[in-house]
């Protein structure tokens, strides 16, 4: 595995490997690896003939007072478990290279960031889009992969490949979970153990909207409350939002329809924000 630093040295080497009929596959990642990323990585490395993945904890989607300081990081340890999955490229640009001095270009989409997690983190989007937009640029994919436990991300980032004609296929792959159902995060390596076992709270709304939905419940707002007492029950758990919108374009829906349907939700455990969702 070729570990590079440098976005002009990147830009070169996939240009090369580009003109000599390599498929290239993106992984973006921040870092401090779990199964989840190595489901996506798997999946790139199997797909196509070679594998770039991205190690970048982008301050531009964190917000005032946010974990960006404390975001979990072990670039070393990262770089072992890459090198054992067969990636061919470690690309970990640093913040000089990427915003330098008198940055000020920025990439948007609308209305689709304004809702779930961008209600509560404003400018997280815009970020987002920004970093993506910028590694999309610099490795030149075909591929890209990300994981559907980011659901709002996926759909924007879609949206915007699509309205910027942009020639990379996303492709989203599922959740991965703990064996109790926790959906693996990297900042699940910030709760204490009481907290850990608090946090399964989301994954259990969760599950107990799809039980309502096989028996016969379609009301939106009935599983949403009913969700959302069972989160208020659990002590330290705190609610951003609880939503069931349309998988596609993230507008509420008062009706469940299968398979249409996203239901979604963020707590703050303490000051860890865990984010989950199911389609249905």
């Amino acid at each position: 595995m070729k570990i590079i630093r440098l976005i002009d040295e990147m830009k070169k080497e996939m240009v090369r490997r580009r003109s000599r009929g390599d498929c290239i596959g993106l992984v973006p990642t921040m870092g401090y690896l779990h199964q989840g990323h190595l489901s996506l990585i798997r999946e790139s490395v199997r797909k196509n003939s070679c594998t770039v993945v991205s190690v970048y904890v982008n301050p531009t989607q964190f917000g005032p007072g946010e974990d960006y300081e404390r975001y979990p990081r072990d670039l070393d340890r990262d770089a072992k478990i890459l090198t054992d999955a067969g990636v061919d490229y470690l690309f970990i640009p640093s913040n000089e290279d990427m915003y330098p001095t008198g940055y000020k270009t920025y990439v948007e989409v609308h209305d689709l960031q304004d809702v779930m997690c961008g209600a509560s983190r404003p400018g997280h989007f815009r970020g987002v889009c920004t970093v993506v937009l910028k590694l999309f640029h610099i490795t030149k994919p075909h591929k890209a992969y990300f994981g559907q436990k980011d659901a709002q991300q996926a759909v924007i980032l879609k949206k915007m490949a699509d309205d910027l004609n942009m020639e990379v296929k996303i492709s989203v792959l599922p959740i991965v979970r703990e064996r109790d159902g926790l959906a693996l995060s990297s900042r699940n390596s910030l709760l204490n153990p009481d907290q850990r076992e608090t946090a399964l709270c989301l994954y259990q709304s969760l599950q107990l909207a799809e039980k309502l939905f096989e028996q016969g419940e379609r009301n939106s707002s009935k599983i949403i409350n009913l969700m959302k007492n069972h989160i208020k029950k659990k002590k330290g758990a705190h609610i951003d939002y609880v939503v069931i919108v349309n998988k596609n374009n993230l507008e509420s829906m008062a009706k469940i329809r299968k398979g249409e349907t996203l239901i979604a939700g963020a707590v703050y455990i303490g000051k860890v924000r865990l984010i989950d969702n199911v389609v249905i």
